[in-house]
């Protein structure tokens, strides 16, 4: 009888080497930036942006592996400055300074506190270490600028669909103890779907179901195994990771169908799961700006204040002031024309690339800028009767481009009324 391995299935199958390495090209192919960086033996000190199990942790290991330097990792959940300086003591001790360093890996960096943080600066700065933290949230709130100016920020990507079914294929057929097994993958949707992109989570899943199905046959993954079986072990909450991304999205997403009764619902399932209050702040941000924004702009103030008062206050008093925003921002009138026009701007930019400044908008502190007509014809609004007047403002190439389109909200609408009574030339025929 086969013996179940108690290291998961994540961890055993593990890629060793760059070329096992699934996703992140855009970082990792030939010619990419980091690649370039690797090839070259000098790595700078990173941080690794990205959802969960996507690879942080992996890459790092890889890192210090290709380049034959030491590995330290910590993790900001257990480690204070105690560790870090322990750590750097090592890498001093051990002579590494003209080697490059070794590398110092810090999951979760976001977690540390601005002196935990400050503690890396001067080995960082020195070369003693390389710094690789990995964070799942935004470098610019959680890294002090400091360490942020020393560090280059890679972002890692969601893993494809077809990224994911490769995972799945490769692992029963390499893992030494699944492929021993009789295992058919014939659907795969359920665990794809559950996973999130999470590569580890689909892994991990994946074991569970193996492990649970009948081993007097052939076992047969379907859809349906997979979900019943989810739905028994899979933990109803983990802040980091599991549901957190599932959760936050149910919250944002009730509140952008103006079902208040449903956001306060995932919001006390987060607060009872010990989720960050300002994590929840920030989301609120963003909804306050990509739902509903023109349609009503008190409410990205709202909930900028609640961002402050919850980062003053802390929990349990950060529920109440969560609360009262999340009520407000789901009881808002909604609007996404803001978020669908800087959208259109963006993609119009990458088709365009970067289009000269017409002559008469650019800046002219020379004398030789003048003579080349730079700022000739611009009309100062100032100098006409309701300080404005009809001039174009956009490259020769898209001119009559228009990004903002009111949708259902009366606040835009009116403001897109505005655009059109003042811009009625450009308007014309639209």
């Amino acid at each position: 009888m086969l013996q179940v391995p108690t290291t998961p299935l994540a961890e055993r199958m593990r890629p060793k080497s760059l070329d096992d390495y699934v996703g992140q090209e855009h970082l990792l192919k030939k010619g990419a930036s980091l690649r370039n960086a690797i090839d070259a033996g000098v790595i700078p000190s990173m941080i690794l942006w990205g959802p969960p199990g996507v690879g942080k942790t992996t890459l790092a290991n890889l890192l210090s592996t290709k380049l034959n330097r030491p590995f330290y990792t910590l993790s900001a959940i257990s480690s204070g400055v105690k560790d870090v300086r322990e750590v750097i003591a090592k890498a001093e001790n051990q002579g590494m300074f003209d080697s490059g360093g070794a590398i110092l890996f810090i999951d979760e960096i976001h977690r540390f506190s601005k002196s935990q943080q400050d503690s890396l600066l001067g080995a960082v700065e020195k070369g003693v270490i390389t710094l690789v933290g990995a964070t799942t949230e935004n470098p610019s709130f959680e890294v002090i600028s400091a360490l942020l100016s020393r560090s280059q920020v890679y972002t890692l990507e969601s893993l494809s669909k077809e990224q994911l079914e490769f995972l799945l294929k490769n692992v029963i057929t390499k893992d030494e103890y699944l492929s021993q097994l009789d295992i058919e993958l014939k659907e795969t949707s359920a665990l794809i779907r559950i996973s999130g992109g999470d590569a580890r989570k689909l892994l991990t899943l994946l074991e569970i179901v193996i492990n649970s199905l009948p081993k007097d046959g052939k076992i047969i993954v379907t859809d349906e195994a997979v979900f019943n079986i989810a739905q028994q072990n899979i933990a109803r909450y983990d802040k980091d990771g599991e549901q957190h991304y599932d959760i936050i999205s149910a919250f944002i997403k009730s509140i952008r169908g103006s079902d208040p009764n449903a956001a306060i619902y995932w919001l006390a399932r987060m607060i009872e799961g010990g989720e960050d209050p300002k994590f929840i702040a920030r989301r609120l941000l963003i909804s306050a700006s990509e739902d509903i924004g023109l349609a009503n702009p008190t409410a990205l103030v709202m909930a900028n204040n609640t961002f402050q008062a919850v980062t003053t206050v802390g929990y349990p008093e950060a529920r109440l002031i969560l609360a009262q925003c999340a009520i407000y921002l789901a009881n808002s009138p909604k609007g996404n024309a803001s978020y669908m026009a800087i959208n259109n701007a963006i993609e119009l930019v990458k088709q365009t690339g970067n289009l000269p400044v017409p002559l008469n908008l650019r800046n002219a502190p020379t004398k030789l800028m003048r003579e080349l007509n730079y700022g000739k014809g611009y009309k100062y609004s100032h100098d006409y009767a309701g300080n404005f007047v009809v001039q174009e403002f956009l490259p020769d190439e898209i001119v009559g481009s228009n990004f903002f389109k009111a949708g259902s909200s009366s606040k835009e609408k009116e403001i897109e009324e505005n655009i059109r009574r003042m811009w009625a030339e450009k308007y014309k025929g639209s």
